[in-house]
């Protein structure tokens, strides 16, 4: 759920299949960062697949970027003043994420022949 959701929803950013994705976007954010909103989904879906790809790969490490970015995506939502059942949903998969962080066992170096 933590790496295929954001690796597709990533990829719709650029395609916009799903959704039209910058009615999402507060215009706060374009003004902060003075591109245009598809642009800045753009970023946003590479930010995605990223942190998808991360959970994958290393679900602990992947498991705090994907409960960051949910904060900023609930944040973002919150200003837009719109949206608040997308943020309450988001605010569970966040609690999720962190779930998961918590489960994930840390990763041990043992050095090389050592177990």
């Amino acid at each position: 759920m933590f790496s295929i959701a954001p690796i597709l929803f990533g990829l719709d950013k650029f395609t916009n299949i799903l959704t039209d994705w910058t009615i999402y976007l507060a215009p706060l954010a374009t003004t902060v960062v003075p591109v245009p909103a598809q642009t800045f989904m753009y970023a946003v879906g590479a930010v995605e697949i990223i942190a998808g790809v991360t959970v994958a790969l290393r679900p602990r490490v992947g498991s705090m970027l994907v409960a960051a970015w949910l904060v900023g995506i609930i944040i973002n939502l919150l200003i837009l003043g719109d949206f608040y059942d997308v943020a309450l949903r988001d605010f569970g998969l966040f609690v999720g994420a962190v779930a998961l962080n918590r489960l994930s066992p840390a990763r041990v170096h043992h050095p090389a022949g050592e177990r």
